[in-house]
């Protein structure tokens, strides 16, 4: 047996008959042998101190590009259900694909842009990326353009791209479309109010929460206003097919699509807020038929869902900010806890950061 860099292992046996007693945190062993003198052996004790950094110190490395990450503890015993184990889910396969199977169906009303009278166009040179980046934005380009997402443009247009990373630690490619959003005359269309919403769920007591999978590279841009939303890149200028993160107009036309996908239903047992659904029923025997009848309507407008950002068959939902359940709906804890702990702001740059 190779003890390698040690003379001599001892075992438990030999511990317990000499009675051994170890302090992991000093690195000590002490040895007492019936009628022998103690013996202690003491190991290398490495101490690492620990590096503490305030708040608002942090806020500015992060501001300048620092990356930050958070640690913490997850339940490993919860496990996903698959899709075969969702009872009326497991129908419906075509609706929760793992990735869009490619560019939407032109649907009733595509997206459109429409600008100011007398607007010339407008192009922003790319914005500079750290190495990792370039490599993530040479990687989605491409995966884009297999997909048929984008496509090269010879448009007078051009927006720079920037990534914001995702609440699952994954980077989000966007266009800085803000100069475009300017000059864009704003849609009107109204974005549901939460407490309308909320309203609607008195005596529901089961609940399942759909969202769309990418809801947004659902919907097919208009194609004379294709040429406004090109982006430009160190690897090539391009134009989206569909609907970008980042254009003014974007919520409240998605909006009005899911709006106008399930208008027979909507307040019955259907609530949406832009991307995300939510089946509500005062029965699990009136949920099933609500249910299919969603999921139905996904399917046939070819509208698919990210089936690891869904709920199906619960009895309490966080929905919207709120905890919903047959109970009726309260603030959720969470989000309520970063307001009570936050910091009682001491000076005139700790009440500007607390404004955001």
């Amino acid at each position: 047996m190779d003890f390698k860099e040690f003379d001599v292992i001892l075992g438990m046996d030999w511990l317990a008959q000499h009675r051994a007693v170890v302090d992991c945190y000093k690195k000590e062993v002490m040895i007492e042998s019936s009628g022998q003198p103690k013996v202690v052996f003491v190991g290398e004790r490495q101490v690492v101190p620990v590096c503490v950094i305030l708040a608002m110190e942090a806020r500015r490395l992060m501001l300048e590009g620092c990356e930050a990450y958070l640690a913490y503890v997850i339940n490993a015993e919860k496990v996903n259900p698959t899709l075969e184990e969702i009872p009326v889910v497991r129908d419906f396969s075509e609706v929760f694909l793992d990735d869009l199977p490619g560019l939407p169906p032109h649907r009733k009303v595509d997206f459109t842009i429409e600008t100011l009278l007398g607007v010339a166009p407008i192009f922003i040179s790319p914005y500079r990326m750290a190495p990792m980046k370039l490599q993530e934005l040479k990687k989605q380009i491409e995966e884009l353009l297999e997909k048929g997402f984008i496509r090269p443009s010879t448009s007078p247009w051009g927006a720079p791209m920037l990534f914001v990373k995702k609440k699952d630690g994954s980077m989000r490619l966007c266009v800085d479309y803000r100069q475009l959003n300017k000059v864009t005359v704003k849609n009107k269309y109204p974005l549901s109010r939460i407490d309308d919403l909320l309203d609607q769920l008195k005596g529901a007591t089961t609940f399942s929460k759909i969202d769309l999978r990418s809801g947004y590279w659902q919907l097919r841009i208009a194609e004379k206003d294709i040429p406004k939303i090109a982006f430009r890149t160190r690897y090539g200028h391009y134009e989206f097919l569909v609907m970008p993160f980042g254009l003014t107009n974007a919520p409240a036309a998605f909006m009005a699509l899911m709006n106008r996908t399930f208008h027979e239903y909507l307040d019955q047992f259907v609530i949406i807020f832009i991307d995300d659904i939510l089946v509500y029923s005062r029965s699990m025997e009136e949920h099933e038929q609500h249910l299919r009848i969603v999921l139905q309507i996904l399917k046939e407008k070819e509208l698919y869902a990210k089936l690891s950002k869904c709920e199906f068959w619960i009895s309490q939902v966080v929905f919207l900010g709120h905890v919903i359940s047959g109970d009726g709906f309260m603030p959720d804890p969470a989000k309520v806890k970063v307001i009570m702990e936050w910091r009682v702001p001491k000076n005139v740059t700790e009440v500007k950061v607390s404004w955001g």
